[in-house]
């Protein structure tokens, strides 16, 4: 959710209690979606050997008070950056619609970017967790991000801000896209846009994979609220992100239970479920390419690492076998 969105055309700015993105606070109507998204799929509860220890967890997901790392987009200057929230990918096959195929490709195409040039910028940040003889710089390590922003943050806390922007874009592409939507029963048009009907991740979010582009893959027209003053273009209007998100629902982080939806598209015939599973799942393939990317990049020991210096909220303890 942007907590205040611009009204860009007006240089004017405003709080919006609508939903506009997989929700970061618990409250006007958003229920942390990012921060239980991404506990699901990184929690070391579930058992996975690669996940993130507690608090290293609290400021990648964000907790009670804090918007966490995969919140950042939904605040400052990325509020309203389309690639960082996968907006701006409508189009409608009729007559008279205010953007063409091609443009809400890009756009598309411009949220995958995003996502490769900030998991890329992680690999790059994470050569400061380590020495020229493959050990820790102690100064680098910690887990305290409470002061990021600072003029030198840690090298931990750059690359899971860089990886909190990934995955904060990564998540919202089920919610704001068609990839997992059944329509509701009726016309489609730009209050009921036609879905995909998918489950799980889709195979051109894998962007080191040549997967083509999925045929009739959309997302929301998103440039500020009220929506009518962005989005009202040619002669029944554009796909606004109202008609489309699934933002906001009931997550049960411990149990791994999905609830309903609370948005109107959310709501239709499991749409919000697909979304959050989706997501989780994107979430763990993002995490493991930037493993991947550690290795291939520093090699295979020190990629391995760097990795348990990220999974490690006290790496010179948790991770001295290697």
């Amino acid at each position: 959710m942007r907590l205040a969105p611009v009204f860009a055309a007006l240089a004017v700015f405003a709080t919006a209690p609508a939903a506009m993105a997989f929700g970061t606070i618990n409250g006007m109507g958003q229920n942390a979606e990012h921060e239980k998204i991404t506990r699901l799929a990184l929690d070391c509860r579930a058992g996975a050997h690669d996940c993130l220890e507690p608090r290293t967890l609290d400021v990648l997901a964000g907790k009670a008070g804090s918007f966490g790392m995969v919140g950042g987009p939904d605040s400052g200057s990325l509020l309203l950056q389309s690639s960082a929230h996968c907006d701006n990918g409508d189009w409608l096959d009729r007559p008279g619609y205010d953007q063409d195929r091609d443009k809400a490709r890009k756009a598309l195409e411009a949220c995958r970017d995003w996502i490769r040039a900030n998991i890329e910028k992680a690999v790059a940040k994470a050569d400061g967790l380590v020495d020229d003889a493959g050990g820790f710089r102690r100064g680098q390590i910690s887990v305290n991000c409470a002061a990021f922003g600072r003029r030198q943050p840690t090298a931990k806390c750059e690359v899971l801000e860089a990886l909190g922007a990934a995955l904060h874009a990564a998540q919202d592409f089920y919610a704001h896209s068609n990839w997992v939507d059944r329509a509701a029963p009726g016309a489609t048009g730009p209050e009921n846009p036609p879905g995909l009907g998918n489950s799980g991740p889709a195979p051109w979010m894998d962007w080191r994979s040549s997967a083509a582009f999925p045929a009739g893959l959309i997302s929301d027209c998103f440039g500020g609220v009220p929506e009518r003053l962005f989005c009202n273009g040619g002669p029944d209007g554009r796909v606004k992100h109202a008609a489309i998100n699934k933002d906001t629902g009931a997550i049960g982080v411990a149990s791994g239970a999905i609830g309903a939806g609370t948005t109107p598209r959310g709501q239709v015939d499991g749409n919000f479920r697909r979304a959050v599973e989706a997501a989780r799942d994107e979430t763990r393939r993002q995490w493991k390419i930037l493993q991947a990317l550690l290795t291939e990049e520093y090699g295979e020991a020190a990629g391995a690492t760097i990795a348990c210096a990220l999974f490690n909220d006290d790496p010179e303890q948790g991770c001295g076998s290697l």
